[in-house]
């Protein structure tokens, strides 16, 4: 008896073990097959939560959420040796980078561990300041990190993610299990939930009982705005290096905590397109090195066989290139990674969807493609493991003794303070070492004249030594001209970050250390403190900068009067220049005046001038009519229908999240019923309008109103009636006998390049700036813009203001067309015309592209608070 009870304990025991060895699939945990229904986030989410605690080989970190309040998540995955010291696998990793010297030159060490903690994270500043072991490839795993659905109307990789995820801890599955003994990967479900959940949602209330294969069905007709982008509507594959977004500063966070040797963005395409994967189309940046070509090209021959064992079609070399650095390749390839995009067919295929070729393409076949180059990718990273760790570790060895770029130091000149601090704190977010402190004469190339010079450095001029970890970073980021073999780029061609923030920059060809060396959180350089609170005539503020925006933002949303200044004046010795803040004590009859006055610009950091008197030495007095009352804008946003969601979304974000003042939303078609007279400005972003501008829109501008136009609703107001915007044609040789022309025979296979000569992916202009005009208060005569496209207008007559002109010489970076660099010369792309007792404002070019043209950020703000007072 006792040998049967003994017998049936073991058995048990047995039962019990297999049982908690067991993992659920993703199809047990779901109750459905993967493919047959879209999941929600929060199932997702559940799921890795779930495979948190059911498996010993993960660890699963929050590392962020969105706008909406979804989870931002990423699950570390490794061996039964590996798991427990990620801690120390990664603080390894880092000194493979060189970068467990972060701290810089300081003998400070609260400095120091604040420092290294800021930017890697409390948990590696712990662990550097308790070991001091050197960089190790031995038992030194590689990292690959696998980034699924950036954008959310590209659901199947989070699809995906969940069953790679099981493969890897499947303890039956011996193969992912050897792999894991030489790699951790990290899979990160879905960089935009927000994005994704918009899509699901629409998808999921407007599919029948059965999915429509129809391409022509409403399900494949995504409504505005699309799920494709964020809360605020931005790309984030597009925010890498920019880092605007709340999702992508957190995501950049832990990436660069980690730095892994491979990294993988996926994407879908158009739903006719075949598989795409690496390797990458030409243009290639000049900086990736012949490893990161190399192994692109395996990892594609990889992929390519599991595709072709199945008959699947695939392409590569072809439409995506790896030049413009905010990309989920380009990014990490300039970090040091193996970065690549993977491009599965299926935007707008719902669950199936018939294709041109007569196929049908269903959710299952994109799950299974994407898992196929998810497995493959893995498989390939661990076979070649010690060589992705070799060619990593000498990256970085190469960027702090050899760096690349003809230039290896590089001045930034501090004439804004908040621009440098701005700037400052995009290369922390980035890794990117900086310094200040300098005081001495050095000779460099002056990006803002082209020369060059000669320049007595200052001690508050920002100094970027190019012998650091990320030089390879730095140097794309700060070259003046971005060398372009192939000029067919998917993105834009110029970013040059002193041209982005307007901050004069020389580029010194020998290497120049600053005695001051920082990679801190940013503080902006606080105002002086009043001991006691003073009882001034008015105070007088700069009007130079974003933060100054912010600070005439929370003074209205205080209730105070506010007056500027429409002409330069003098007092107590100072020069304040047009469009500088006055806040006077006359309007402003509130006790406690001084006190908020104060304590606001404390809080925005806005150094305060008072004054006691308002007799001024040069220029008008206070009560003059050159001092002009400022009213609060009541701002109307368009949206909907027929706007870019992206341009609207900077927009949106700029209002909300950067100057913190209000703007509604209104839909273009709910205009014909909305009272307008309730608001003072209305903003058009770029999109195709129809019936623009309505009878009821120029009546609102006539009678007052302020309309400013942006990109394309600029080009549907050219040459209207009423409006004195002109197109500007191309002059024509009238001496040129047409029957003696010689006709141009194009060649088909030339199509591609013939269209390059209008094109503009985006290249960076010099204006000449008319900043006497309100639209040009607090900028310098000359403002630096990202055109584009070849759009440029006359010049006004005496219809209206040229506040931003462009002569034969404007160009300065970025691939321009022949054709249309011969058309972007002596025109008019930012003007301002009075219609009756309102005024029109028009920005050929977007000054927010993406939120990081800083440049074009305080542009912006003049139209919005200053034009039309």
């Amino acid at each position: 008896m006792l040998k049967k009870i003994y017998a049936l304990l073991i058995f048990l025991s047995f039962v019990c073990t297999a049982s908690s060895q067991e993992i659920k699939s993703p199809e047990q945990f779901l109750g459905y097959k993967l493919g047959d229904q879209f999941t929600p986030h929060y199932k997702i989410v559940e799921y890795f939560k779930y495979i948190a605690q059911a498996s010993k080989n993960v660890k699963l970190q929050q590392y962020g959420t969105t706008n909406e309040g979804r989870p931002l998540l990423a699950m570390f995955i490794a061996s039964d040796e590996n798991i427990g010291r990620l801690e120390e696998i990664r603080a390894n990793n880092l000194r493979l980078a060189g970068l467990e010297k972060v701290a810089y030159s300081t003998t400070n060490n609260k400095v120091r561990n604040a420092a290294i903690d800021s930017l890697f994270g409390a948990e590696y500043g712990t662990l550097l300041r308790t070991t001091t072991n050197a960089a190790t490839l031995d038992n030194a795993p590689v990292i690959c990190w696998l980034s699924y659905n950036v954008h959310g109307n590209e659901p199947a990789s989070s699809e995906t993610s969940m069953q790679t995820l099981f493969e890897l801890v499947d303890p039956a599955n011996k193969q992912t299990k050897t792999w894991l003994k030489n790699t951790v990967v990290v899979i990160d479900p879905c960089l935009n939930p927000d994005g994704r959940e918009r899509y699901v949602n629409f998808y999921n209330s407007v599919r029948g009982a059965t999915p429509d294969a129809n391409p022509t069905s409403r399900e494949h007709a995504e409504p505005w705005p699309g799920g494709r982008i964020n809360h605020y509507y931005f790309d984030l594959n597009r925010d890498w290096a920019w880092q605007t977004q709340k999702e992508t500063q957190a995501r950049l966070a832990l990436f660069n905590q980690w730095l892994p040797e491979v990294h993988v963005d996926y994407h879908e395409q158009g739903y006719n397109a075949p598989y795409y994967f690496a390797p990458a189309a030409e243009p290639f940046h000049k900086v990736i090195t012949a490893w990161q070509r190399e192994f692109q090209t395996i990892i594609g021959k990889n992929n390519a066989k599991y595709f072709d064992q199945n008959g699947w079609l695939y392409f590569t070399r072809q439409e995506f290139d790896l030049l413009y650095p905010s990309y989920g390749d380009t990014y990490p390839i300039y970090n040091g990674s193996i970065g690549m995009t993977y491009e599965q067919g299926g935007i707008s295929a719902g669950l199936a969807v018939v294709t041109r070729s007569g196929d049908t393409l269903t959710l299952a076949d994109r799950i299974a493609h994407h898992h196929s180059t998810s497995i493959s990718t893995i498989e390939v990273v661990s076979a070649n493991a010690k060589k992705l760790l070799d060619e990593f570790k000498k990256f970085y060895d190469n960027s702090i003794n050899n760096p690349p770029g003809e230039y290896k130091t590089y001045i930034i000149k501090n004439n804004n303070q908040e621009k440098i601090d701005r700037l400052s704190e995009l290369l922390r977010r980035n890794g990117i070492q900086y310094g200040s402190g300098l005081s001495q004469s050095v000779t460099g190339y002056n990006y803002f004249t082209g020369k060059t010079e000669q320049y007595d450095v200052k001690k508050g001029d920002l100094v970027v030594n190019a012998y650091q970890p990320k030089s390879v970073l730095l140097n794309v980021l700060l070259e003046p001209k971005t060398f372009i073999a192939d000029s067919n780029t998917y993105d834009i061609t110029a970013w040059s970050l002193p041209y982005v923030y307007g901050l004069e920059t020389y580029g010194l060809k020998e290497s120049i250390k600053s005695p001051e060396r920082k990679i801190t959180n940013v503080r902006l350089t606080p105002p002086p403190k009043f001991t006691e609170i003073p009882h001034f005539y008015a105070y007088v503020s700069a009007w130079q900068s974003v933060g100054d925006v912010k600070f005439l933002a929370a003074l209205i949303k205080k209730g105070i009067k506010i007056r500027y200044s429409s002409r330069p004046f003098e007092t107590g010795g100072k020069k304040f220049a047009a469009g500088s803040l006055l806040i006077t004590r006359a309007g402003n009859d509130a006790t406690d005046f001084d006190q908020e006055v104060t304590q606001t610009a404390e809080r925005f950091n806005c150094p305060l001038t008072p004054l006691t008197s308002g007799f001024v030495e040069k220029g008008a007095d206070l009560g003059s009519d050159v001092i002009r009352y400022m009213h609060a804008p009541k701002v109307m946003l368009v949206a909907g229908d027929g706007v870019s969601a992206e341009a609207m979304g900077e927009v949106w974000h700029f209002f909300e999240q950067q100057i913190g003042y209000p703007v509604s939303l209104v839909r273009y078609q709910d205009l014909s019923r909305t009272r307008l007279s309730d608001f003072d400005v209305a903003i058009f972003p770029d999109g195709n309008y129809e019936d623009f501008p309505s009878d009821k829109l120029q009546s609102w501008v006539h009678d007052g109103g302020r309309l400013i136009v942006m990109e394309n609703a600029v080009a549907q107001l050219a040459d209207k009636k009423g409006f004195a915007l002109k197109k500007k044609e191309d002059k024509k040789d009238d001496k040129t006998d047409d029957k003696n022309k010689t006709v141009n025979i194009r060649l088909y296979e030339d199509r591609d390049k013939d269209a390059l000569r209008s094109s503009v992916p985006g290249a960076i202009y010099k204006l000449n700036l008319d900043n006497t005009h309100p639209l040009g208060y607090g900028l310098p005569s000359y403002y630096y813009s990202l055109k584009l496209s070849d759009d440029i207008y006359d010049f006004f007559g005496d219809d209206g203001w040229n506040v931003g002109t462009v002569k034969k010489d404007g160009y300065v970076s970025g691939f321009v067309g022949q054709k249309s660099k011969d058309k972007i010369k002596d025109g008019l792309l930012l003007g301002v015309q009075s219609l009756g007792r309102g005024s029109v404002v028009y920005f050929v070019d977007d000054p927010l592209f993406r939120s990081f043209w800083e440049n074009g950020k305080l542009l912006f703000s003049n139209a919005v608070f200053m034009v039309g007072q």
